[in-house]
């Protein structure tokens, strides 16, 4: 099993390019499977979780068309089974979201309840609330959820959210795109990717409104047609390389992302004082040799602070100065990096759903585990700031959502380096 070697001690300083953002790209490999021709998407990371998505639609029938730059070309007419099986289900919880899609465009849908994450409990039962509320008989069984449209396909509905859900929100919005009438989200998920696979949906025919907003209107239609579409810029993945620039007191430049989208966490990172800039498609970061200062933040869905970038500021507030408070409002077992990183010296206090830290000059390499994708990106930010190295186990987490982190780090200047066990 692969881990990661760092040797800490080196300010970050170069510029990268980003990739595209995994948690819009999944719904949207998602969403071709509701057309009725070939869907050309582009600008996909190449990351363990798409690969298994690609591998999924293959066990389907559906044999996507992989070219130049991962750019994918998916043909749902030739699905042969609408069984989603166990085995690829398990190792990513975004599976769930072939259910609305395949209910809506087939009629039939057959799902094994997800596994593939750690951090708390993410209930399906929104997911399938949503579509009974559209009309879809809904069975769990055997570890599979069993959905069956309606005669005449799935029914507009007005459906309340009672709990913010990105991938709830998601399905319920694919499927909805072929139910007969107008279908109202309410309370729904605001974030960029449910954006994105909104944007992605009208390109292919879908009458969607109100998407960045929490009322999502749509219009359903007869049928959605093939497109070619771009996937939006990883903003947790530009924020978690801001972060370590800011951590290793360091200058970083990042090309094709999207500063618009990143605005919690640029303003922190002021707050931290680094000089921040920002272009169309650029932002940089530059600390000018300074230790980051100690900030406080909440985590709440967008466009509040994200969850997914806690755990890479809890390590920046390790080595800053002063104390910091983080606290978690949105999964309720996300401080699972906190023991890891006290084994390199962190001075972490954990009171229920709150982090006090306070700051160390510098952090000692010692080998930790990570147990989550983003509690993995932590771990590696703690390292590039600590003396000695920092050996990182069970880093397929880390691959699940970082395309070439140590590639890229290199090129930043970092001591990291991949090694077999």
């Amino acid at each position: 099993m692969d881990k990661l070697m760092i040797t800490g001690g080196n300010r970050l300083d170069g510029e990268i390019r980003i990739s595209g953002a995994k948690n819009s790209a999944l719904p949207i490999l998602a969403a071709t499977l509701l057309a009725d021709e070939a869907v050309t998407i582009c600008n996909l990371p190449h990351l363990h979780d798409i690969t298994t998505m690609i591998e999924l639609f293959g066990r389907m029938g559906v044999q996507p068309v992989v070219g130049d730059k991962l750019n994918v070309e998916v043909n749902p007419t030739s699905i042969t089974t609408l069984v989603a099986p166990y085995e690829l289900v398990k190792t990513m919880r975004a599976s769930i979201l072939v259910l609305g899609p395949m209910v809506a465009h087939f009629g039939y849908a057959e799902v094994a309840l997800p596994g593939g994450c750690a951090i708390g409990s993410r209930p399906v039962d929104l997911h399938i609330r949503g579509l009974e509320a559209m009309g879809a008989e809904i069975t769990v069984e055997g570890g599979y959820i069993k959905a069956k449209a309606p005669e005449g396909g799935l029914r507009g509905a007005h459906y309340f959210f009672d709990t913010v859900s990105v991938t709830g929100t998601e399905n319920i919005l694919m499927a909805a795109t072929l139910a007969r009438g107008q279908t109202v989200i309410q309370n729904a998920a605001r974030e960029p990717e449910v954006v994105d696979l909104a944007e992605c949906l009208i390109a292919m025919g879908a009458q969607i409104r109100g998407h960045g907003t929490d009322t999502i209107t749509v219009d359903g239609v007869e049928r959605l047609h093939g497109a070619t579409y771009s996937v939006m810029p990883d903003r947790i993945e530009t924020g978690t390389f801001l972060v370590a620039g800011a951590a290793t007191r360091g200058r970083v430049k990042l090309k094709d992302t999207d500063p618009s989208i990143l605005e919690a966490f640029l303003l922190k990172l002021e707050e931290a004082g680094a000089q921040i800039d920002t272009g169309k498609n650029w932002v940089s970061l530059d600390m000018k040799g300074n230790r980051p200062r100690a900030v406080n933040l909440r985590t709440a869905p967008y466009p509040a602070f994200p969850t997914d970038m806690q755990a890479q500021f809890m390590a920046m507030n390790a080595v800053a100065e002063g104390t910091g408070t983080v606290i978690e409002t949105v999964f309720e077992n996300r401080f699972m990096h906190v023991q890891e990183m006290s084994r390199m010296g962190a001075q972490i206090q954990v009171e229920g759903n709150t982090a006090i830290i306070t700051g160390v000059e510098r952090l000692k390499g010692a080998p930790v585990m990570a147990t989550d994708l983003r509690a993995s990106a932590s771990l590696v930010i703690a390292g590039l700031w600590a003396d000695g190295d920092t050996l990182v186990d069970r880093i397929y987490h880390i691959d699940r959502g970082y395309e070439c982190i140590e590639e890229k780090l290199q090129m930043l200047g970092a001591g990291i380096r991949r090694v077999s066990a």
